[in-house]
This record gives structure tokens, C-alpha cells and sequence, in this order.
């Protein structure tokens, strides 16, 4: 599995917490910033993770920002793209088993770093369940069109 991780100023600790654990896990990931502190805007972090996660170049995305509101947005308006925002273990298993998202949008406003590895490590070890899913993930392309 490859992926693609970003985040905006408000996201840059949990960022790192995260690339921690899939190091951990020995999943491949390359960065894609940002290297500041000081305010940026989100959109241009979320973009080409959602792209390259969309052109197939990463298998999955996790985005981080304040409250991962924006992210999700943000990563949400590229075809392709369905970012889940994530704030809790349970929607972390669900969101990939009857979702198959492909993108983790957290907000570090709001959860700390121990409960956001948590739910990166369920969301970025569970498969999706296809199945009825597989339907329902059909219609969203559909949507798309």
C-alpha cells in the first residue's frame, strides 16, 4: 500500500504521529507538507494528495487540518475522491468497510494524537467488505457523471 499524507498549519503534529505509525506498519508514504506553523490554505494540500490518490498513483490519502472539515471538503470536489471525516474508531472500521474511502481527512482541533493513531491504524488496516457495498459505492461513481 502506498500514501499520500498532507496537512495544513493546524494538522502538522498529528501529521507526524501518523507517519510514525505507518512507519511502524511498514506502509510506503511520501509527505506532502506543509513545513510551517504559519497559516496556509488547506485546499493546496488536499489537492494533490486527492489527485494522486484519484490517478492512481497512491492506493490511499489522509489529510489533516484543524477540524478536517476543510480537508474533507477540499479533497471531496476531486472525481474519484471519497474522503471520510473521521473523529472516532467505529466510523474509522465503517467508513472503509461499507464505504471503501480513499481518503482519511482528521482535525487535530479536535482529537489528540493517541486517538487519531488509533483510528489511522483501523482505517488504514481494514478492507472493504464489497459485497451490497460495492452497489451503493457504484451509485456514488454514478453521481460523478
Amino acid at each position: 500500500m502506498r500514501v499520500a499524507i498532507a496537512s495544513d498549519h493546524g494538522g502538522i503534529n498529528i501529521r507526524e504521529e501518523i507517519k510514525g505509525l505507518m512507519k511502524e506498519l511498514n506502509i510506503e508514504f511520501e509527505d506532502f507538507g506543509c513545513e510551517c506553523e504559519t497559516s496556509v490554505d488547506y485546499p493546496d494540500y488536499a489537492q494533490p494528495v486527492a489527485t494522486k490518490v484519484a490517478d492512481g498513483e497512491f492506493d490511499r490519502g489522509i489529510l489533516i487540518c484543524g477540524t478536517g472539515i476543510g480537508m474533507s471538503i477540499a479533497a471531496n470536489k476531486v472525481k474519484g475522491i471519497r474522503c471520510a471525516l473521521v473523529h472516532d474508531m467505529f466510523s474509522a472500521k465503517a467508513t472503509r468497510e461499507h464505504n471503501d474511502s480513499n481518503v482519511l481527512a482528521m482535525g487535530e482541533r479536535v482529537i489528540g494524537p493517541g486517538l487519531a493513531r488509533e483510528i489511522a491504524k483501523i482505517w488504514l488496516t481494514t478492507e472493504f467488505e464489497g459485497g451490497r457495498h460495492e452497489n451503493r459505492v457504484n451509485k456514488i461513481h454514478q453521481l460523478e457523471k
